[in-house]
């Protein structure tokens, strides 16, 4: 039996904007999941962010709420919040 890992957390606010339904919810999980179990994923999945950091991923899940990406570019400013969030990540035991 493999050890259940480090436990899924939300460092900030919610998967809400723009709302997942439930079975969105439950693949954001499973996908979370397999990449904290060391799981390669790929397009269409999963798209590797290495300005993040070397274990971070763009997750990409189809859900009727959601709205395209725009353009190919990550804001500056959610990279820089998310290698801030990243390291807090590596705090919690």
């Amino acid at each position: 039996m493999k050890p259940a890992g480090k436990p899924l957390v939300w460092l900030r606010g919610e998967i809400k904007t723009p709302p997942f339904s439930s079975a969105a919810r439950l693949e954001a999980g499973y996908l979370l999941r397999r990449l904290q179990q060391g799981d390669v994923l790929s397009m269409p999945r999963s798209r590797p962010m290495p300005a993040i950091g070397q274990r971070c991923h763009e997750l990409r899940i189809k859900d009727i709420d959601s709205v395209a990406k725009t353009t190919r570019r990550t804001p500056v400013r959610v990279v820089e919040d998310s290698r801030r969030r990243l390291r807090l990540y590596d705090t919690i035991e």
